[in-house]
C-alpha cells in the first residue's frame, strides 16, 4: 500500500482513537430487574449499538432478575458486577448487609407518576380517596412512594383501595376499567391510552423526591475495579445524552437492535420521548448520572419512620458520584 500524508496522518489518529478497541475486552455481566427489551431499557441498547461497549473494552453479558431488590442482592453478592434498579434501591437493602451502593443516576426525575382514568374524575392527589389504585407488588419502590405521596397530601394506606396486581395487571386492569389509577411508567401509560382508556398525570416528584434508574456496583467492584465502574458508567451517560439529543434516531436504533419492536416504532419513539421530557432531561445538562445527599436524606427518612426499612444508613454509603463527570 502506498504511504501518503493523508494515510499516515489518518492511521496515526485511528491508533490513538482506537488504541482500547485493540487491547482484550474486559468481560462483564449487567443485571436487569426486568427483560431487557422493555423500552425502558432503550439507552442500554442505543449503547449497543453505536459500539460504546467496544469503544470502551467491554464485553457485556446481561441477565434478568427478579425486580430491584434482587438486583441488588446478586451484585452484593457477586453475581453480577453491576445492576440496573432504581436509585434509593441502597437505601432498602444496606440495612440487611448487601453492600451495594448507586453510582449513577439515570436521568433526573421519577421513573413512576400517577395516571388516572379521566372517567373517573381525579383532579387532584387527594381526589383518590377511596379510589382503586394498582401497584405492581407491596415490596417495590412504586409502592413505597405511593404511601409518600398519599401521606404527604393527607391520606393513609387505609384512606385507598391499594392493589397489587402484578406488571400485567397494570395495563390490563386499567383498560377494563377495574382500577381507577395505577402507579405507573411510561409505557404502560401509553399502552392503556392506545386502547382507548384516557389519562390523567400527576407527578410525584413535587410530593416525594422519588428516583429514577440507577447503576448499582458493590463496594468490592468500586474498590477493586474502578476503572471497570468508570468505563461503563461513561457508555451508559452518553446513551442517555443521545436519546436526550435525538429520540427519533435513539428510537430507531433500538428498534433496529430489539426486533420485538419491529412494526411498532411509532410506539417507541412517542415513549422514548416521554422519557426525555419526563424522566432524563437534567438541568443543568452537565448534572446528569449525579446524586443529591438530600434527596436521599428525604428518601430514607420516610422508610424509616414508616418502617419499610428496620435501619437508616450512612449517605455516603448509598452512592458515590466519582465516576460521574
Amino acid at each position: 500500500m502506498q504511504i501518503t500524508r493523508r494515510t499516515a496522518v489518518g492511521g496515526l489518529f485511528m491508533a490513538g482513537f482506537s488504541r482500547s478497541a485493540w487491547a482484550s475486552p474486559r468481560p462483564m455481566t449487567y443485571l436487569f430487574p426486568a427483560p431487557s427489551f422493555l423500552p425502558a431499557f432503550i439507552p442500554f441498547h442505543v449503547a449497543r449499538k453505536r459500539g460504546y461497549f467496544e469503544a470502551n473494552n467491554l464485553a457485556v453479558t446481561v441477565q434478568t432478575a427478579q425486580g430491584g431488590v434482587d438486583v441488588a442482592k446478586q451484585v452484593g453478592a457477586g453475581n453480577a458486577d453491576f445492576g440496573n434498579a432504581l436509585g434509593d434501591t441502597p437505601i432498602i437493602v444496606r440495612p440487611n448487609g448487601i453492600p451495594v451502593r448507586a453510582v449513577a443516576l439515570l436521568g433526573q426525575h421519577p421513573i413512576f407518576q400517577i395516571a388516572a382514568r379521566k372517567a373517573v374524575n381525579v383532579k387532584s392527589i387527594a381526589d383518590l380517596r377511596g379510589k382503586k389504585i394498582g401497584v405492581t407488588s407491596y415490596q417495590e419502590a412504586g409502592y413505597y412512594a405511593l404511601l409518600a405521596v398519599l401521606n404527604a397530601n393527607g391520606l393513609k394506606r387505609s384512606d385507598v383501595d391499594i392493589r397489587a396486581v402484578g406488571p400485567a395487571g397494570m395495563t390490563q386492569l386499567m383498560i377494563a376499567k377495574a382500577l381507577d389509577a395505577t402507579m405507573t411508567v411510561l409505557e404502560w401509560a401509553d399502552q392503556i391510552e392506545v386502547a382507548g382508556v384516557p389519562l390523567d398525570y400527576f407527578q410525584i416528584e413535587k410530593f416525594f423526591p422519588a428516583m429514577p434508574q440507577a447503576i448499582l456496583a458493590s463496594d468490592t467492584t468500586i474498590k477493586e475495579r474502578p476503572e471497570l465502574v468508570a468505563a461503563f458508567v461513561k457508555t451508559q451517560l452518553q446513551a442517555v445524552r443521545d436519546c436526550i439529543d435525538d429520540p427519533a434516531r435513539a428510537a430507531q436504533d433500538f428498534v433496529a437492535i430489539v426486533p420485538q419492536y419491529t412494526g411498532r416504532e411509532e410506539m417507541v419513539q412517542r415513549v422514548l420521548r416521554r422519557y426525555v421530557s419526563d424522566v432524563y432531561r437534567t438541568d443543568p445538562p452537565s448534572a446528569l448520572g449525579k446524586f443529591d445527599a438530600e434527596r436521599f436524606k428525604v428518601v430514607q427518612s420516610f422508610y424509616l419512620a414508616n418502617k419499610i426499612i428496620r435501619a437508616s444508613s450512612p449517605i455516603d454509603s448509598l452512592y458515590t458520584n466519582q465516576f460521574v463527570g
